[in-house]
């Protein structure tokens, strides 16, 4: 056998003072009373800086007319050149609607108007920019917006070019209607000028299934264009009722149509502006809900150029007599209590039942009329 041994194995070094379990107790509790005291304090801070942006513009505008969420909005510079003038861009994306669209409860229509006040309230804006990329979307809130910008360029005798985006049909192209001068890309999706009532019919999946709607009403119409009657049940004057509503509405978007036009027509001519477009005498017989190039709507006199959004911005310099100006938008800044929502949201218990080819029906709210694109009907 071998001499060889090997060599001993040193023990681990001791700690000659090992912490105790309450030492390191009191320690934990020191380290999550320190991030308690910081989260309290950022909080107060972004609640703070919040609440003093608010203020501050309420110091501001003495003037204005107290829309509450027009007091809430901020400027956001999008191009900075050093000028005192601005050109204000307002936005109108997707689906234009009454409803509201956010934790605030507002709709798309309160947003239009809150920053039309917010413009209104700055003597610095001098134009704006209609920044259009929408289907289109319920009579009532499209009319809204129409009317909410007439008034505004009239009264304060403020230009807006609209700028049609990469669709701008039906009411997206009748929010637009009012404008002083409208610039279309040759590209973008226009027109589809007409109205729409639209609904299912789901009498005959019921009736596979085995389920009987029971109905007492207190007249023979009262349950018109419902989606339990039969083809058989259906009377002859719910569709001439139907009817007339539609004619109604779409004679009222045609009038809109020349009255718009006419007016930045006489608007343009009064100030020698020979470049943009009047109506053609052929318009209406393209008023039949087809879907239109930018090209074909210039040819048609229903926009005045073709470009992008740089286009419509100098144009919109052009017609306030401007050289140079700063390009800015508003938005609603984050408030306290947002940040609590982004935790979370308590959600019902509640089943739902999807159908293939029919998943998006509900998406729209049956028994409306519509300015829209037939291809986002569903």
């Amino acid at each position: 056998m071998s001499d060889f041994t090997s060599p001993p194995v040193p023990a681990p070094p001791r700690l000659s003072n090992p912490p105790s379990a309450p030492r390191r107790r009191r320690a934990l509790g020191w380290w999550v009373a320190a991030v308690a005291v910081v989260t309290v304090v950022g909080i107060g801070i972004v609640a703070a800086v919040v609440a003093a942006q608010t203020l501050g513009y309420t110091a501001s505008t003495p003037h204005g007319s107290g829309r509450r969420g027009a007091l809430n909005l901020e400027e956001i510079i999008l191009e900075d050149h050093g000028a005192r003038d601005k050109v204000a861009v307002l936005a109108i994306h997707g689906v234009i609607s009454g409803d509201s669209t956010g934790y605030g409860g507002q709709s798309l229509v309160d947003e239009v108007r809150d920053q039309l006040q917010r413009m209104e309230d700055d003597d610095a804006v001098k134009a704006v920019v209609l920044r259009v990329d929408s289907p289109g979307g319920e009579v009532l809130a499209s009319d809204e917006i129409h009317d909410a910008l007439r008034r505004f360029q009239t009264h304060n005798n403020i230009p807006i070019v609209a700028c049609l985006g990469s669709l701008a049909a039906s009411g997206g192209y009748y929010v637009s209607v009012p404008c002083r001068w409208i610039v279309a890309h040759p590209l973008t999706l226009t027109g589809s000028i007409g109205v729409i009532f639209h609904g299912y019919n789901y009498r005959g999946l019921m009736d596979k299934v085995g389920v009987r709607p029971d109905v007492v009403k207190s007249g023979s119409l009262k349950d018109m264009f419902s989606g339990e009657l039969r083809a058989e049940d259906e009377s002859p004057e719910e569709k001439i009722i139907l009817k007339s509503l539609v004619a109604e509405s779409f004679s009222h978007f045609k009038t809109v149509i020349r009255e718009g036009r006419a007016w930045a027509a006489r608007q343009n001519a009064a100030e020698r502006i020979v470049d943009g477009h009047s109506l053609s005498e052929q318009w209406e017989e393209f008023a039949d809900g087809r879907i239109l190039s930018g090209t074909q709507a210039l040819g048609l006199g229903l926009v005045d150029e073709l470009g992008s959004f740089e286009t419509a911005v100098d144009r919109a310099r052009a017609l306030a007599g401007l050289d140079r100006v700063n390009v800015v938008t508003y938005q609603t800044p984050p408030r306290f209590g947002d940040l609590f929502r982004l935790l979370g949201s308590a959600k019902g218990n509640r089943v739902s039942l999807e159908i293939g080819g029919l998943g998006g029906m509900s998406r729209l709210p049956q028994g409306r009329l519509y300015f829209l694109s037939p291809l986002h009907l569903r």
